[in-house]
Order: structure tokens, then sequence, then C-alpha cells
């Protein structure tokens, strides 16, 4: 191995900033030549593979406990001091290559990135994006440490989840007003966080020479074959279709329940007063259901999950001090990927798990690409190989394979569709109350977030009742952690969840070409544009009203089916 390389991530886990820039410095001392080029790439892919390996580490470390002291030290050495650092360095690096001239055709998705990348770095933005980090970690430290105190029994906030699903509504209600009181009592805390990671960005746009940070992030996530106005397109689609398709969810829900008026503690029970779902009893029975289930749809990806749990890849349960919500990140350099999530045992628990094996076994059908850019995508084609994965499973999800009867695994079906239905509006209001932020010129006032959150959710999610309940209605854009650290990134799910369903529809005539084409474009990585790895998976990318139509009748159809045949 080059002696401007470390031996392994391992060696980097407690390195300073100045012990990493030495290994840049190095590359960057041997610029490249157009006959280097190639050679030298390889060599800083492979730097990169174990500094992310190492901030992934850290990352696994601090989510794991938000209470652990060491492992927050260098969870944050890596993200505010590191990080930030690494960046400046990388389009140092990207801009030593393109001044080669190299053009080589099977890197030309990964050169126009570099492209865009060096054109919008400004040295000026590090230490902006530094602070930012910090202010992340300490949203994450807030909400890793929340938990209620309810029937005699301290709970985080997941766990509140199984008394969301009580058929004692009284109960139901109890458990939903105290996960929002939770996020409540520290709503100003929050809101100073989010009103310095709002001055920041908008300060990080203005230098790159952006009007706004939506700009900025369009162009930061390499949004090339999508505009902000095809958003805003998307936002009026979903609520011209789908906000009416979610309704006529809930009214059926609502007539189920035999209620006046569906509260939202109502929307996690059995409409038909059955017994909870609950698939495994702890986090051993879940993996191994899990296992048969990815086998039985296919037998590599059957391995690769058992790879994981055999090398301790899953962290699933949730516990005290554990971060909230789940994630899957990739440890390149031993090219495997990991999984932590949240679970308490409900059926949510198992798309949540099957969601990001989607995103593991992306990991690992690309791994096979030389660059470690070329194996990573767009959170487009991430999310469309994760969404996917979540309906060409389910078919999977009856013993004696899966986790239920036959009759419980058509309600876990069901429930799963009406949920996809559901999600869209949800994720148009994310993504809108983010537009709104960033272009309105009001984000700054923590008053006028909270107003315009209530307005974009009276606009989105109808046929719920929220009379009394305008505070624990505005909780819910606190706890949704991706627009306070991943901000922009939620229009994605939207999108992938169209191409997802385009997948699935093709699967219910002819599952081994659905399967197979879904593995292909995997496969590819990132080594192609975005429309061509949704085409090489059968879909294409929706952002109109028609196109949603026939997909939420499509899922409409497919409910009432499931309905039909379910056993009360």
């Amino acid at each position: 191995m080059s002696p401007s390389l470390p031996n392994s991530p391992a060696d980097l886990a407690d390195a300073s900033w100045p012990d990493i820039a030495a290994y840049y410095d190095a590359l960057a001392a041997e610029a490249p030549t157009l006959g280097t080029a190639r050679s030298w790439i390889r060599q800083w892919s492979l730097l990169e593979e174990m500094v992310n390996e190492a901030s992934s580490q850290a990352l696994i470390a601090y989510t794991g406990n938000t209470q652990d002291a060491a492992a927050e030290a260098r969870y944050l050495r890596f993200v505010t001091e590191i990080q930030p650092n690494v960046e400046a360095r990388q389009t140092g690096l990207a801009g030593l290559l393109l001044a080669t001239g190299i053009d080589d055709a099977d890197i030309t998705t990964l050169l126009r990135e570099f492209r865009t990348t060096v054109s919008i770095f400004r040295h000026e933005n590090v230490e902006r994006f530094a602070q930012i980090e910090e202010l992340s970690a300490a949203y994450q430290k807030i909400a890793g440490g929340l938990s209620v105190t309810i029937d005699g029994r301290t709970l985080t906030i997941p766990q509140l989840q199984p008394l969301l699903e009580s058929d004692d509504r009284a109960a139901r209600e109890r458990a939903f007003r105290a996960g929002a009181d939770a996020y409540l009592t520290h709503r100003d805390e929050m809101a100073e966080l989010f009103d310095r990671m709002f001055a920041l960005r908008q300060d990080v746009a203005r230098e790159a020479g952006f009007a706004d940070f939506q700009a900025f992030s369009f162009a930061a996530k390499h949004r090339y074959d999508y505009t902000a106005d095809d958003v805003a397109r998307f936002h009026d689609a979903v609520a011209d279709v789908v906000t009416p398709a979610a309704a006529r969810v809930h009214a059926y829900r609502r007539e189920r329940l035999g209620v006046g008026a569906l509260r939202p503690w109502d929307l996690a029970v059995d409409p038909d007063g059955l017994a909870p779902l609950r698939p495994f009893r702890d986090a051993e029975e879940f993996v191994a259901t899990s296992g048969r289930i990815f086998s039985t749809l296919d037998a590599e990806l059957g391995s690769r999950f058992a790879d994981m749990a055999r090398d301790g890849l899953l962290d699933l349960e949730s516990r005290p001090n554990k971060a909230p919500g789940g994630y899957c990140t990739t440890l390149h350099h031993r090219k495997q990927p990991f999984v932590f999530m949240n679970a308490v045992g409900v059926s949510d628990d198992v798309t949540t798990l099957v969601h990001e094996a989607g995103h593991c076994f992306h990991a690992y059908l690309a791994s096979d690409q030389e660059l470690i850019w070329q194996r990573g995508t767009g959170s487009e084609a991430a999310e469309l190989a994760s969404m996917s994965m979540e309906l060409l499973a389910a078919p999977y999800f009856a013993l004696p394979v899966g986790y239920y009867t036959p009759d419980q695994a058509r309600r876990a079906q069901a429930a799963h569709l009406e949920d996809v239905l559901l999600a869209l509006p949800h994720i148009a209001s994310v993504d809108a109350f983010q537009r709104w932020i960033y272009t309105s010129g009001k984000g700054h006032d923590r008053d006028a977030r909270d107003a315009e959150w209530l307005a974009l959710r009276s606009r989105f999610e109808t046929g719920i009742e929220w009379a009394g309940l305008e505070r624990e209605r505005t909780a819910r854009w606190y706890r949704q952690l991706h627009i306070f650290e991943l901000p922009f990134y939620y229009i994605e799910y939207g999108i992938a969840q169209l191409g997802a369903l385009q997948i699935w529809k093709r699967s219910l005539t002819d599952p081994e070409g659905a399967l197979a084409g879904y593995k292909n474009a995997l496969r590819l990585g990132g080594t192609q544009p975005l429309p061509l790895l949704y085409a090489q998976a059968g879909a294409r990318l929706i952002f109109d009203a028609d196109g949603m139509r026939e997909l939420v009748g499509l899922v409409e159809d497919r409910l009432e089916m499931l309905r039909g045949s379910t056993v009360s």
C-alpha cells in the first residue's frame, strides 16, 4: 500500500484534522497528469474509503449512545473539525483531476459532479458547515435524550408506539400527547438551534453566489434532471391527486372505528378492533425471520443479509439514550453496510428494516464499481432501492417464511399501502415547508415557521380532526430530523416512492423481471444519470398529476382487494 495512505480506517479513529490532512496533502503533491489520472484517482478513492469508514464508525458509536462522552467527542471531532476540512481538500483534489483534461466515458457522471462541486465551493463556508454540524449534533442529543413517564413507566419516544395501537382510546390519547409534549417542552431550545442553522445556511448560499439555500441545495445535491419548478408541480399534483386518496383512507378508518371524528391518536390502532400485529419478540427473532424473507425473495440478497447478521452490523432495538430514527451507512473500506433503527416490536419496524435492507443491498450490489463515488448515488436512486424493497418483500411476510399468518400478512400489506398514500402528502408538506423557510424571507421567524407548518398541513393532510391540537400538530416538524440535519433531503422519498410503485406494478405480473431490473439498476451505482438508473429499474421520474393518478388508482384497487379478503 502506498505510504500516502493509512493502513486501515482504525488508524483514523482518534486522528485529528492535521493527521488526516497529511494524507490529502501527499496526494495533492503528486498532482496527476492525463497519463497518471486513473491510477491517482484510485489512490484517492482508497483514502476516501478509509476516512469515510472512520467517520461512519464515529456516527454509529454516538447515535448508539448519545450520552457516551467519549463517543460524542469523537463524533463531534469528525463532523465539526474533520469533515468540513475534508470537503475542502476533496474539492481541491477534484480540481487537480479536472485540470488533466480527463474525459473517460466510464466516469462521465462523476466528472460532471466534480465540476459542480468545484464551482460552488468557497473556503469561507468551511467554518459555517462545521458550525451547522455542531448544531445538528446538539439537536440529536436533545431528541435522543427525550423520554416520558406514562402509566408509571419511563419510555423513549419510539417505545410509545405500541401504546398508540391500543384499543383503549384514552390510553392512545395519553401516549400521543406525551410524545408531542416531550418535543414541545424543548420547542424554544430547538427553535434557537434552527434559527442559527437557518442563518448559517443562507450565508453559505449567498457566499457561493446563490439567491437562497434552496438554489444552493439543488446544485450541491447534483439535481441535474429536475428543477425547483418540477418539485412545485409535484406538490400541486400530490394535493390534487394523493391528498383526496389519503382522505379516503382516513374516512374508511373513521367508519370502521365508529368514531364521529378521526383524531391523531386513532391512526395506528387496527380499524377492525383486531389485536395489534406483533411480528417478533426480540431482535434475534426479528433478524432470523427477516433473513428467511430475503433468502426466499432472492438467494443473493439473503446471503448478504446473513453476512450482516453474522458480522454484527445490525443495531435494531430501541433503548434509552439511543438517537431517534433509522439509517443505513456504508463501511466503504470493508464494503459492508450497517443498519441502525429503534425497533419496539411493532409492524412498522418490519417496514423500517426492509427499507434499510434495500439500502444495504444497493451498497452490496454496487460495491464492485471501481471508485467510491461510483458506488454511491443521489438520494433519488438510493431511496428507490429501499422503497422498492418494501414492496418486493411484502409477498413473503406470511408464515412459514415470514412473521404473520396469511390474514395478518394481508393486514400488514394493506396497512403498508395505506402508509404509501399517507406518506406522499407528508413528504410534500415537509418539502414545501423547507422551500418556504429558505425562499419566503420569513424563515428566520420561529413563530412564522410554526404558522406556515400548520397552513401546509391543512393543505396536504385532510380527514383528521386537529381542533384544539394546534401546538401538538406543530410538534411534528420539530421531530422531523431531516429539516434540522439534512435540509432538502425529503422530496427524494416522494420521487422514489412513485418509482417503487412502478416496479411493484410490474412485479404483480412479472416478479422475476421486476426483481432482475431492480438488481441491475442497483449494480450500476452512480455511474449513470438519474433517468437512466430509473429506466434500468423499469421506472420514470414522475412530477405530474396524471402519472400519480394511475399509480394511486392501482394502490386503491389493491387496498380494496386486501380489505375484502381479510377475515375480521
